[in-house]
């Protein structure tokens, strides 16, 4: 213990060999951790901060691709709308035609039906006159025939007309 007594010892004023000393450890000690320890360090350091950079770089990607999947899932849902949409109108108006085509084939059915009606009806009314001209001119014949007769019955010479009127006929 007398030795550091005796040697002068004061840590306010450090002798000049102390200081050499000190500063050669301490340059050796920091190499040493600097190759050992800080290098290490800072590649761990280095490679945490790639891995937070790749992480923030990766959810940022997986942002962009879930707003393009957003994107793309409402135009799909637009375009399902406006395919649905188009869909009902197509529906409709297949509806809208086919009841108008069977209006109008109603109405082409009731004027065919209503024509043949009416043809039929004159067709009936045509016979009936002919029947009823038929029968009109059979009855005057007979009629006719009966004057005539009741006229010519007692008259001679107009019997003898009627023969020659009778044998003119039977020649043309």
């Amino acid at each position: 213990m007398n030795i550091f007594l005796l040697a002068d010892f004061s840590v306010i004023k450090p002798d000049p060999g102390l200081i050499f000393w000190t500063s050669i450890i301490f340059i050796v000690l920091w190499t040493v951790l600097g190759r050992m320890a800080f290098k290490p360090i800072q590649n761990a350091l280095k490679k945490r901060e790639d891995d937070i950079q790749d992480a923030l770089d990766e959810a940022k990607r997986a942002r962009e691709e879930m707003s393009n999947v957003q994107a793309e899932n409402k135009k799909l849902l637009a375009e399902a709308r406006e395919e649905r949409a188009r869909m009902l109108k197509d529906a409709k108006e297949t509806k809208d035609q086919m009841i108008k085509e069977a209006k109008e084939q109603a109405r082409d059915e009731a004027k065919k039906i209503v024509t043949n009606a009416q043809q039929e009806i004159e067709n009936q009314r045509k016979v009936a006159m002919a029947e009823l001209k038929s029968q009109v001119g059979q009855m005057a014949i007979d009629i006719a025939e009966k004057v005539i007769r009741k006229q010519l019955a007692g008259n001679s010479e107009q019997e003898q007309f009627v023969n020659t009127l009778v044998d003119e006929i039977k020649l043309n």
